[in-house]
């Protein structure tokens, strides 16, 4: 069931901005959007134009500069007012793409919109008619029911909203897991199921936050159910704990062998700067773009890295750094948990040949060392000392 195509839809300049502490400005929207266009995402959702007049021109000025064939979306709610704000502010782009939300679980319903199941249909039906009357026929309309990952328990009726949501015009469903609450495949089984339900009548997108950091494992798999788009977002950013990180995803579905448009160089890069242009720093853990994740400190690990380090795919390692824009290189470092390896490795790289009986004893200098000074790491410059050390002494 997996679609020949997977759609990158980036939502950073939406989801991710509305929950910055600082939302950007024109001129930081403008590179945000620029990175986006360099990393050669399939489609960006550029803002949601009704909330305020800043909103819509800046939409305004990133729909103009959108390249040929890229699809620009901006989010409306259900209602004719916003959605006319919304077309306003888009259709100059060469691909513009109308996205209305409207709430779909039995929650929801109940406790934010306090109407019944039918007036939400009624709802659903009239907004999307609408926008299809305005936009006319050959541009997208993308229908989200929002807390779709929360309506196990009206679930008949969430599969009757989307089929009168494409009965009105639209050509993307979209699934977002607008609170993450439950396990990966509680959320699969559910795309999965909505998918056999509407067949080809149109696309399947996928929306997931990571309120309980399984975003990208969500997403991820929704793919092999029948997904065609994921939405993403750089960094992580979004409400709360944050949206399905791109980078993440990008990768995991390359390691299975998937082909996407993306330009992977340029992840890195991207990252750095928008790191730069939010104050919220890259965690040194952090995948694919963290600082410590090519650093290998265990002695087990750092033989089997010293065997594989030429090779495509490494004892220890899922990609090279340079295929994701990274200037840095696979590295190893002496702590107490090190093992006689990194220190050969470590000395051989300054062209120091030493003996084994060498090794084993600065070893064990090392060590004590480290364990002397709280654990602390030994540098690659206190091991050349020592050894140089340790050579003279013979």
């Amino acid at each position: 069931m997996k679609p020949k195509t997977i759609h990158i839809q980036d939502v950073t300049l939406r989801d991710g901005n509305q929950a910055l502490k600082r939302p950007w400005t024109i001129d930081e929207k403008i590179e945000v959007f620029d990175l986006l266009v360099g990393l050669n995402v399939d489609g960006i959702e550029v803002g949601f134009p009704s909330s305020n007049e800043t909103e819509f021109f800046t939409c305004q000025v990133l729909a103009k500069r959108a390249p040929k064939g890229k699809p620009i979306a901006a989010l409306s709610r259900a209602n004719e007012k916003e959605i006319t704000v919304t077309w306003e502010a888009i259709q100059k782009a060469d691909k513009p793409r109308m996205h209305i939300v409207y709430p779909v679980s039995d929650f929801s319903i109940k406790h934010v919109l306090k109407i019944s199941e039918k007036e939400v249909l009624e709802k659903i039906k009239s907004s999307i008619s609408f926008a299809r009357k305005i936009v006319g026929p050959n541009v997208e309309i993308q229908f989200s029911g929002e807390h779709f990952g929360d309506a196990i328990e009206n679930f008949h009726f969430t599969k009757d909203a989307f089929l009168t949501a494409i009965e009105a015009g639209a050509n993307i469903i979209n699934l977002p897991n607008t609170v993450e609450r439950y396990r990966p495949m509680i959320f699969v089984n559910m795309v999965k199921e909505i998918k056999e339900t509407i067949g080809d009548r149109a696309i399947i997108s996928i929306h997931t936050h990571n309120d309980l950091g399984m975003a990208t494992a969500t997403s991820v798999e929704s793919v092999y159910v029948g997904a065609e788009q994921i939405e993403v977002a750089l960094n992580g950013l979004g409400e709360r704990a944050g949206n399905t990180n791109l980078y993440e995803t990008a990768i995991a579905l390359h390691q299975n062998g998937e082909s996407l448009n993306l330009n992977f160089q340029r992840i890195y890069p991207t990252a750095k700067r928008i790191s730069e242009l939010t104050g919220i720093p890259i965690g040194e853990k952090t995948p694919i773009i963290g600082e410590d994740i090519f650093s290998h400190r265990s002695g087990i690990h750092q033989d089997g890295v010293t065997k594989t380090l030429h090779q495509s795919k490494g004892a220890y390692r899922t990609f090279s750094p340079e295929f994701v824009g990274r200037g840095d290189k696979e590295t190893i470092s002496f702590t107490n948990q090190s093992g006689h390896k990194a220190i050969e490795f470590l000395l051989e790289q300054k062209g120091i040949q030493v003996s084994k009986e060498e090794i084993h004893h600065l070893f064990s200098l090392a060590k004590s060392i480290s364990s002397r000074e709280n654990n602390r790491e030994i540098t690659e410059a206190e091991l050349v000392e020592l050894s140089h050390s340790v050579l003279a002494v013979q």
